[in-house]
């Protein structure tokens, strides 16, 4: 299922929270305000209780204060009183803001920066959309990557980059291939038709070439699930070869190690097969992931000679 589409500038907490109120953040583009929250009601009592108290506190005073300089003085104590409950009172912590409140204000300022599957994709877009971030989920989800056999950093860096520039392309192929729509929907002369064709050879140029960088981008995840597959199979027999002197040692003491099935001296081999089969595949992962970044460099290759490796060690 598509989700909400964020700039890596978004700080992330921000992001998660656009991306879990996609609904909600429709109803902040059509218009929609929260309800403003409520005063808080211990503040306000806690005003009242005191304006109370000072109410009192004079009416006795004026009952038993028969000396004006006494009254203007019990009068100015009374004023520094209640600045001092008004300052502890502002110290109150305000009420919670809402989730609809903190999405609205964020939605607000990051206005711009987010893209809705739901409207701001046509139909042919919203499924590139799908494919290219199912790739994304793919690779950054792997087992191969969590555990640093391919480039995990520029991984977590780069695939939202690639997504979000996606995005924004497929945003604007929508929207030119809307009003073209539109516009050839309204008819349109043989000259008039003629002039359009350029452009629309323009847009089938685009659409093209951001196919092109989803395909890459499926090309990364295929060569990620081939090292997927490898690292899951290498485990199995390395699982298998660990049982085996429980197997020789049955076979001793049974007397029949003499006519042991050499397959079972196989697991060895097998397991180096394997090993050998997870770091082409790892290396080929490495070698799709150049085709998405440019700036990518043989120097700057973990499998580059000279420079150390994030693939498993051999046994």
């Amino acid at each position: 299922m598509r989700s909400v589409v964020v700039d890596p500038e978004v700080p992330p907490r921000t992001a998660d929270l656009f991306r879990r109120h996609a609904s909600m953040l429709s109803r902040v583009r059509a218009g929609w305000t929260p309800e403003p929250s409520p005063p808080n009601s211990r503040l306000t009592g806690r005003f009242l209780n005191a304006g109370g108290g000072v109410a009192a506190l004079f009416l006795v005073c004026l009952m038993f204060l028969a000396d004006v300089g006494q009254l203007l003085f019990f009068m100015l104590s009374l004023l520094v009183f209640v600045v001092f409950v008004g300052l502890l009172a502002a110290r109150e912590p305000a009420e919670p803001e809402t989730v609809e409140q903190e999405l609205y204000r964020e939605a607000r300022w990051y206005e711009g920066r987010y893209l809705l599957p739901a409207e701001d994709f046509d139909y042919a877009a919203g499924q590139l959309l799908d494919r290219t971030q199912q790739a994304i989920d793919y690779i950054l989800r792997s087992r191969v990557n969590a555990a640093g056999m391919l480039d995990s950093v520029r991984n977590s860096v780069m695939l939202p980059t690639q997504e979000w520039e996606i995005a924004r392309l497929l945003n604007k192929l929508s929207s030119l291939r809307n009003e073209h729509q539109e516009f050839v929907y309204g008819g349109s002369t043989p000259e008039v038709a003629a002039a359009m064709a350029p452009l629309e050879r323009a847009l089938a140029a685009s659409e093209a070439a951001v196919l092109a960088r989803v395909e890459a981008l499926e090309r990364y995840a295929s060569h990620v699930a081939d090292a997927e597959r490898a690292l899951r199979a290498h485990d199995q027999i390395e699982a298998l070869r660990a049982r085996l002197p429980r197997y020789e040692e049955l076979l001793a003491e049974s007397g029949a190690d003499a006519f042991a099935v050499p397959e079972i001296g196989r697991l060895t081999e097998d397991a180096d097969q394997l090993e050998q089969a997870l770091r082409d595949s790892v290396r080929s992962a490495h070698e799709a992931f150049r085709h998405l970044d440019p700036s990518s460099s043989p120097a700057a290759d973990p499998d580059s000679p000279g420079e150390s490796s994030q693939e498993p060690p051999a046994r």
